[in-house]
């Protein structure tokens, strides 16, 4: 996993819960990196695991819920850093329908060793979107974060329905509706 998400993750928590749960986090889990990220380095998905759980038993929030913030803060990040990639879209349904043909496409571009999850449209109108999200790491609350932000980002507002294909979130369908 890229270090930017890391250290983002780590700026966020900072920010919410202060320095002192950064801390706390980091010392209660077993860490390759001692806690140390830069943005470039790449690490383990189980360094991450570890620090959601860490922080969701210290602050009693679910990890999906801590997801779902960290995906809102992440895109922020997006924003500031690729505006242009942005401006590429006038619409949410098909900014969020882009996001394994082209936006995948331009992460890859820059981290060549991203692993990232596979979206696959199952159906497409003006107004409508159901896409299956693929991922060995069930992180399907950070994708839901950043459809709800990208909702927010055209000033346009959606219903999105999160329904579990595989019971450890490993595949998942949204079922994505402008309102």
């Amino acid at each position: 996993m890229k270090g930017i998400i890391f250290t983002e993750f780590l700026d966020l928590v900072e920010t919410k819960f202060g320095i002192e749960m950064v801390d706390q986090i980091i010392t209660s889990s077993n860490l390759e990196s001692n806690g140390v990220y830069t943005s470039v380095g790449t690490y383990s998905f189980s360094e991450m695991l570890q620090l959601l759980q860490n922080l969701s038993k210290n602050t009693g929030v679910s990890t999906d819920d801590l997801l779902l913030t960290y995906a809102e803060h992440f895109f922020s990040i997006i924003e500031d850093s690729c505006p242009g990639l942005l401006a590429t879209y006038k619409d949410p349904i098909e900014m969020i329908s882009s996001i394994e043909n082209h936006i995948h496409v331009e992460v890859r571009k820059i981290y060549p060793d991203a692993e990232l999850p596979t979206f696959e449209v199952e159906e497409k109108t003006m107004d409508s979107l159901i896409m299956i999200y693929k991922s060995s790491r069930a992180m399907h609350h950070f994708g839901l974060g950043l459809m709800n932000k990208t909702f927010e980002h055209f000033n346009s507002k959606a219903t999105i329905v999160l329904e579990k294909i595989k019971e450890d979130g490993t595949e998942v369908r949204f079922v994505i509706n402008k309102i």
